[in-house]
């Protein structure tokens, strides 16, 4: 079977490509003076209206272990008609269903991450996210409790840092807080056994059911009527160090300069299909102007508004000359977050 010129067109870029992308952005930071102050601009990571983006993508599952799970990642072009941008879709079925083989107690897990970056003119490609305070994700939920996956070049190789993807179709039980989002069956609930392994010192904050503070989301999403674009700011801060579903101790702090690769998992294990679609990941110090005419193009009326301190340059209180940005961060409506609330997330 011969590869058709879409599917050619699709790989990742190869070593001169990457090279040339890579020395090209480092020139523009230099040539900017970008590095001696705070960016106020986003940092693309992962562009899903890019094909070759998707393509440069895998999937596992609990297939490979002899499960029963399944995990597609799909390019979805986009459809001016109902204003949607192109996309990924992160979609299958989870099955909690063991398979004949007595090493394996737990399955019904999905996941897809970004291919090894490869090698451009000095050595091993990464992301270098240090300057920046949170990943942003532009998703479209259907509700399940997926997981975001940052690994980098640390000591051990099988850490990953995670965070929960919360939405504001996010699904939680007993839900007591964070506008009273809609629970999920307790058929997903851990037994007190296997909390107890996952977690020995208790469940940290950004992998509760309950979004913590930190979280950004969209102020008024709606959860009926179907679900909507939203972009949600997870602190890097934040993100928790497992290895292999176990929070590991002691927690060390994620490796910015070094980020190898980027992913989404769901280990929910409730059985029944599973949809996600992924806009854009890209790293942020808040949402700036720039990144504002797409929130607003995509989300509309749900829109995260601009932050004021990457609009001053975390110079210090001023108010917004805009309506709409009101609102938009925890604390106070309209509130600065100037630079000493921006080294607080950092420490």
């Amino acid at each position: 079977m011969l590869p058709t010129a879409r599917c050619l067109s699709a790989k990742p870029a190869g070593f001169i490509k990457r090279s040339a992308e890579e020395l090209s952005r480092l020139s523009r930071i230099a040539w900017n003076s970008e590095a001696l102050h705070t960016p106020t601009k986003p940092y693309t990571l992962l562009d899903f209206e890019d094909e070759s983006t998707v393509a440069g993508c895998k999937t596992m599952a609990d297939r490979a272990v002899g499960g029963f799970s399944t995990a597609s990642l799909d390019y979805i072009p986009a459809d001016p008609s109902t204003n949607t941008p192109a996309h990924a879709r992160f979609h299958g079925s989870i099955s909690t269903k063991l398979p004949n083989n007595w090493r394996v107690e737990r399955t019904g897990y999905a996941a897809f991450r970004n291919k090894d970056r490869g090698f451009w003119l000095f050595g091993r490609l990464y992301w270098d996210v240090d300057p920046y305070s949170y990943l942003a994700l532009r998703v479209k939920s259907d509700g399940r409790r997926y997981t975001v996956n940052i690994q980098t070049d640390s000591i051990v190789e099988t850490d990953i840092h995670q965070h929960r993807l919360y939405t504001r179709h996010h699904r939680v039980q007993n839900q007591t807080s964070r506008d009273n989002l809609p629970s999920y069956s307790s058929e997903a609930a851990e037994s007190p056994e296997l909390a107890e392994t996952l977690f020995p010192r208790g469940i940290p904050p950004s992998l509760s059911d309950v979004p913590p503070e930190s979280t950004i989301m969209s102020s008024s999403a709606a959860t009926s009527g179907g679900t909507r674009w939203e972009t949600i700011l997870l602190p890097f801060h934040s993100f928790v160090r497992t290895n292999h579903g176990l929070v590991v101790e002691p927690q060390t702090s994620l490796l910015r300069q070094r980020v190898k690769s980027i992913g989404i998992g769901l280990t929910d294990r409730v059985e029944g299909p599973y949809d996600l679609r992924i806009h854009r990941i890209w790293a942020t110090n808040g949402i700036s102007e720039e990144e504002f005419e797409d929130e607003k193009r995509i989300c509309g009326a749900d829109a995260l508004p601009i932050d004021e301190g990457v609009r001053t340059g975390w110079r210090g209180d001023s108010p917004s000359d805009h309506p709409e940005d009101k609102g938009s961060q925890p604390g106070g409506a309209g509130k600065t977050k100037g630079l000493k609330g921006l080294r607080s997330e950092w420490e």
